[in-house]
């Protein structure tokens, strides 16, 4: 099923390869279109504290300023925070800790949560997105106790109205919402971090728009009890010294606005690649508000395939469950580089 299907439906998994990220695309000094990480990053004036905080690496990690910092920045408490070794942790330990009866994976999306939860044992249901991948909450079975989606999402773009998302939520439930990408959204106007409703679970990163894959920084936000049961399936000093300096700095009010600042650029960018490609005849998921864009692309593994050859990767979308072998996902980078792509592709014929 992809996004020309006009309703959501429930499927069971196939043999896609839920371990296939973009990295696996980049290397052998290929132009990099394919991981949806930031490109020049760390900022000199965070690296430069990273530099710094080796020297404290003789003392254990203390998470308490880090945990204070997350909290400040989204209004909530600080027993409603959980620092993770990136936002892929968190996924590994919902999965150890919850014990759904009936696990619904809202799709396509960033395929690491169902890996986690099969890994752990747990069956999954799949909710695949029909016509522009938008959300429907009543396409989601009424007997699933936890439902994962993105927001935007991984691979679409797609951002959902929060109270689309919160609409999941209900009495013996438990919703998991992954943001890595909002910080992508100017302003972040639907993220439920802030509202935190009953039930949620709000996992974020700061690996895309600071540089920093390598370092693993994250943090899931969720009502305290659940937040106590992750701490307690977490190894101890999980995250390290450097990825808490980070996350504190990249906490901070001036952080924050540099951020916000970037989206607004990343957006107009965003919009003009897309309009581009648009206006090649491409079908380009609308309305896309992450660092990246989803279209579909006739022969898309052989059109990467010939962009390799080329010395351009991107990301393949048939590992995407609710994808398949007509899609690529492109990361959006600097207008200089945006244009290569598409001169590139223009020489293809695209």
């Amino acid at each position: 099923m992809n996004g020309a299907g006009e309703r959501a439906a429930a499927v069971e998994a196939d043999e896609v390869d839920l371990r296939h990220h973009g990295d696996a695309e980049v290397g052998d000094g290929l132009a990099d279109f394919a991981v949806n990480v930031r490109s020049g990053m760390p900022p000199a004036w965070l690296a430069e504290r990273l530099r710094a905080s080796v020297a404290g690496l003789a003392a254990y990690p203390d998470p308490r300023p880090a945990r204070r910092a997350v909290a400040r920045r989204h209004g909530r408490a600080a027993e409603e925070v959980l620092l993770t070794a990136g936002a892929a942790e968190a996924f590994v330990l919902l999965a150890r800790v919850l014990q759904p009866r009936r696990a619904v994976v809202v799709h396509p999306q960033f395929t690491e949560p169902e890996a986690a939860l099969r890994a752990a044992g747990h069956a999954v249901e799949r909710v695949v997105l029909g016509k522009d991948f938008t959300l429907d909450p009543a396409a989601v079975p009424d007997g699933a106790d936890l439902v994962v989606i993105g927001n935007p999402t991984n691979p679409t773009s797609v951002l959902h109205p929060a109270d689309a998302v919160a609409a999941l939520a209900r009495p013996g439930r438990t919703v998991v919402v992954d943001e890595a990408f909002m910080d992508c959204v100017p302003g972040e106007p639907e993220t439920l971090a802030t509202r935190l409703p009953a039930g949620i679970v709000v996992i974020r990163s700061l690996t895309k728009t600071w540089g920093l894959a390598g370092l693993r920084a994250g943090y899931a936000l969720a009502d305290p009890r659940l937040i106590a049961r992750l701490a307690e399936a977490q190894p101890l000093w999980a995250v390290s010294t450097p990825a808490l300096v980070a996350i504190e700095a990249c906490c901070s009010p001036d952080a924050v606005a540099e951020a916000d600042a970037w989206a607004v650029q990343l957006a107009a960018e965003r919009n003009r690649l897309a309009a581009e490609l648009t206006a090649r005849g491409l079908y380009v998921v609308p309305e896309a508000r992450a660092s990246f864009l989803c279209l579909r692309v006739p022969d898309a593994l052989g059109i990467r395939a010939l962009l390799r050859q080329r010395g351009y990767a991107v990301r393949r979308g048939d590992t995407f469950p609710g994808l398949g072998p007509d899609w690529l996902r492109i990361a959006v980078r600097d207008r200089p580089s945006n244009d290569a792509l598409l001169e590139v592709l223009g020489e293809l014929g695209i």
